[in-house]
């Protein structure tokens, strides 16, 4: 197994225990909620804290049902992924086009060996 497999294999499991240890460990139990976001459990802090505070502001779209709320963050995580994706591909795709074009023309004869292109110069 080389260096980077092990390097992945050990992130994967502790992903997986951060994932299982907690609904393991029974860590939400005896709450209402157990695994609750930070928005709620910050909401009902400070109405714990002070029970006649004014929002600020209103949120600008209030989803109709928690399904529909969980499905646009589901979007958004998608799309954020995809963004990550597509942006860490293009690194990859120019880092090994310029590896080719570096050993291309470390390559005996040059860039233009065995190709049909010619310069003004040559003609």
């Amino acid at each position: 197994m080389t260096r980077n497999a092990k390097i992945n294999t050990l992130l994967l499991f502790l992903v997986a225990a951060l994932a299982v240890l907690p609904l393991a460990l029974g860590l939400g139990d005896g709450r209402e909620e157990p695994f609750a976001g930070a928005d709620a459990q910050a909401e009902s802090a400070i109405t714990e804290l002070k029970p006649d505070y004014e929002p600020w502001f209103s949120p600008l779209y209030e989803p109709p049902s928690g399904e529909i709320e969980s499905a646009l963050f589901a979007l958004q995580a998608a799309l954020g992924a995809g963004v990550l994706a597509y942006y860490f591909g293009v690194r990859k795709g120019r880092r090994q086009g310029l590896a080719q074009a570096a050993a291309a023309s470390a390559a005996p004869g040059g860039p233009a060996t065995g190709s049909a292109t010619t310069t003004v110069a040559e003609s």
